[in-house]
């Protein structure tokens, strides 16, 4: 009998065919569905390249506005201050920008693009999150590119070095003894003494004894509030409120603010600055500093005062003022005329635009207002404010009052002012300090 064999079922070409197409659809709905789930759940401003520090995109020449809302930004949308731009004042805004990546800020770029996603969306949600972490306010460290039509001869080469210069030097003097400045939070104390003006976009911190005067009266004039320096008396510029000071805006304003506009302030060789403050609050009737600092002062450092002088606080001695200076125990406290200017403005913590000096107001004034594109008939004023009978205080005065002075107390003065002496590179006024 012949065995009997059951024949194997065969697989037609045709549905193998059907059956390799099935799986290919399979794979591709399942890759359509993941592609699709990744971008759900992506977060759409990580798909925008994000701006690090040393770079600014899309930036328009700033002009000067004057509805800007108080403790706001002009576009309503609050620019971080640790995104550093490169200024071009060449363009029609006081403060216009160029695009200018540098080598630090080019590598930090290629590092964000190899970030993982997850990591991305992190270091993102840390960024949004609200905090009062230190944020740097030196994210203006502006080039001036050209200035207005007016500062277009010789001189503008020399300013600008000596601008760059000045600021090397400063950013130097911090870097080796304030280095932890740049780490602190600012604070509305830090920005106690900086006044604003919105329409040109400045911010000036006001050294006192080094023109400060005379420049709230030029900032009282671009800011529409008068048409003239010489119409401006003395009582409307200290004690009026014409000008807002950046400690009264919010916090959002002040980042803005120290952000984007222009920062300026003056300075002045500090032993002429300190004789310069005291002749004019000790030698002249004050009703303030005699009755304040006057009957103190007397009262601590002269051995047989009399009972006039204790009753008045007037007649102090410059060796006696110099004695309240250089106490730890003061009878009374520091007063703005005489601080330091690393406490006034805290350079270290705001990098400023431009730093000028009183012993060069003229031209540093004339080149400051060319770069903000200031009217052009706008100068710095040249009166003295106070006791304008009275000649202004010159190196040559200061040495004679120093001379009242022991050396050790020279010295000691000196050294009290040493970062303001290194920081604005001023030399040694004597030739026995060291």
């Amino acid at each position: 009998m012949g065995s009997l064999t059951k024949s194997e079922p065969r697989t037609t070409p045709r549905a193998g065919t059907m059956r390799l197409a099935c799986m290919f659809s399979s794979i591709l709905l399942f890759g359509a569905a993941g592609l699709l789930l990744f971008i759900g759940l992506q977060d759409p401003t990580e798909l925008a390249l994000q701006q690090v520090p040393g770079i600014k995109f899309n930036i328009k020449p700033q002009e000067p506005h004057s509805d800007l809302p108080s403790g706001s930004s002009q576009d309503g949308d609050f620019k971080a201050p640790t995104e550093s731009v490169t200024r071009d004042l060449s363009s029609q805004g006081p403060r216009g920008l160029n695009l200018q990546v540098s080598q630090q800020s080019q590598a930090h770029l290629n590092a964000g693009a190899r970030l993982r996603p997850r990591q991305r969306r992190r270091r993102l949600l840390i960024k949004k999150m609200p905090t009062a972490a230190a944020i740097p306010a030196n994210s203006s460290a502006g080039t001036f590119v050209r200035p207005a039509p007016r500062a277009l001869d010789g001189r503008w080469v020399s300013l600008h070095q000596s601008q760059q210069e000045r600021k090397r030097v400063m950013r130097e003097a911090c870097a080796k003894y304030r280095a932890s400045s740049s780490r602190r939070a600012v604070t509305p104390r830090h920005v106690s003494r900086i006044f604003v003006e919105d329409r040109h976009r400045v911010l000036y911190c006001e050294v006192p004894k080094a023109g400060c005067s005379n420049w709230k009266r030029v900032l009282m004039v671009l800011a529409g509030l008068a048409s003239s320096t010489a119409d401006i008396q003395h009582n409307t510029v200290h004690y009026g409120s014409a000008l807002k000071r950046l400690d009264t805006f919010d916090r959002q304003g002040i980042l803005h603010r120290l952000s984007t506009y222009t920062k300026m302030l003056f300075v002045r060789e500090p032993f002429e600055r300190l004789v310069s403050a005291f002749r004019d609050k000790f030698e002249h009737p004050n009703s303030y500093y005699h009755p304040v600092f006057g009957k103190a002062i007397l009262a601590r450092y002269r051995a047989n005062a009399s009972r006039e002088a204790l009753r008045t606080g007037s007649g102090v001695r410059f060796p006696e003022f110099i004695q309240y200076l250089l106490d730890v125990h003061r009878p009374v406290g520091m007063d703005i005329h005489w601080d330091h200017v690393s406490r006034l403005c805290s350079p270290c913590l705001i990098d400023y635009d431009f730093v000028g000096k009183f012993e060069s107001m003229e031209d540093d004034a004339d080149f400051f207002l060319s770069l903000i594109h200031a009217p052009r008939n706008l100068t710095f004023p040249r009166f003295k404010d106070r006791h304008s009978q009275e000649a202004r205080t010159t190196a040559q005065i200061a040495h004679q009052y120093f001379a009242q002075l022991s050396t050790p107390q020279r010295q000691r003065t000196y050294d009290f002012y040493y970062m303001d002496y290194l920081m604005f590179n001023y030399s040694k006024p004597f030739a026995d300090l060291y």
